[in-house]
């Protein structure tokens, strides 16, 4: 580290405060993190010059303004991982859709982006700097991953969330197995298309709690979501009498089965959907 850059404080001084975060169990740190546990002869105002040098000498990653990793290149100091950087980046937030879908096991891709969701309006200062996507979601780059957003209601991001262990050091929220299933009817085009959500149903018998994922299809608050969901499982081998509480919703219109394919198909007058697979593109 450039001992001018630091100003009157070296590598030493640097290491000894990235080590009384880490002692803390802060793996991630804002700058107020660090100026609450400075070394006594650190003066505060000197520590975000101190945490500039450090990022630019690779020692720790910025993450966003005032938001730092550590890095297993210091002493004692660990690499964090993809997921507890995306729910440090964005809080609340959870780790979801693809992501969630392969850490639960349930697909065989790669996901390429880190995928969480979020009940903020992701349009502060703190982000004007990131690209945002259409559809509510929002891409930020940060070391050296891309991670995606998507924005939801208070009530829909509370549904399903579970708390895991990464590691000893790392406990992340994520959304459990069966909301991960939902989120695959709910926003089909994020995981590919529709037919990723049938080959998990076709894949996963026995190892879905029906009734827990009937019962937040109830509380999402969507019925074309919760009609969807319904003929999926009916068609992948699930009993009609463990999906009565979605037939028996009250649908006022057709609603589409892969909302991402051409406006045409076999209506299905019992769940009120639209079979749309068959049809080419429009």
């Amino acid at each position: 580290m450039d001992e001018r850059a630091a100003g009157e404080y070296g590598l030493s001084t640097g290491i000894a405060l990235v080590g009384s975060l880490a002692d803390a169990g802060l793996y991630v740190f804002t700058t107020d993190d660090a100026v609450e546990l400075r070394p006594p002869d650190v003066r505060s105002a000197a520590v975000p010059r101190l945490l500039k040098s450090l990022a630019d000498a690779g020692w720790i990653i910025r993450l966003r303004r005032g938001l730092y990793a550590g890095t297993g290149r210091l002493p004692g100091g660990v690499d964090v991982p993809p997921f507890a950087i995306a729910t440090s980046l964005v809080k609340p937030s959870a780790v979801a859709h693809l992501s969630a879908l392969a850490h639960h096991g349930l697909t065989d891709q790669i996901p390429h982006v880190v995928s969480a969701i979020t009940s903020r309006k992701l349009v502060v200062p703190s982000m004007r700097s990131a690209k945002k996507g259409a559809g509510g979601q929002h891409i930020w780059h940060a070391a050296g991953l891309d991670f995606r957003y998507v924005t939801v209601i208070p009530e829909r991001f509370e549904l399903g969330i579970e708390m895991i262990w990464l590691d000893e050091r790392f406990r992340i929220p994520i959304t459990d197995r069966e909301r991960t299933v939902l989120d695959l009817f709910a926003m089909p085009r994020l995981f590919g298309g529709l037919g990723e959500g049938l080959g998990v149903l076709e894949r996963s018998q026995g190892e879905i709690d029906v009734p827990r994922l009937v019962g937040y299809a109830l509380r999402y608050g969507s019925v074309v979501v919760a009609k969807r969901l319904g003929w999926s499982l009916e068609a992948t081998g699930t009993s009609l009498a463990a999906l009565a509480p979605l037939l028996e919703l009250e649908a006022t219109s057709y609603g589409f089965l892969d909302p991402g394919r051409a406006r045409r198909g076999r209506y299905d007058r019992r769940w009120m959907i639209i079979d749309n697979r068959a049809e080419d593109r429009a």
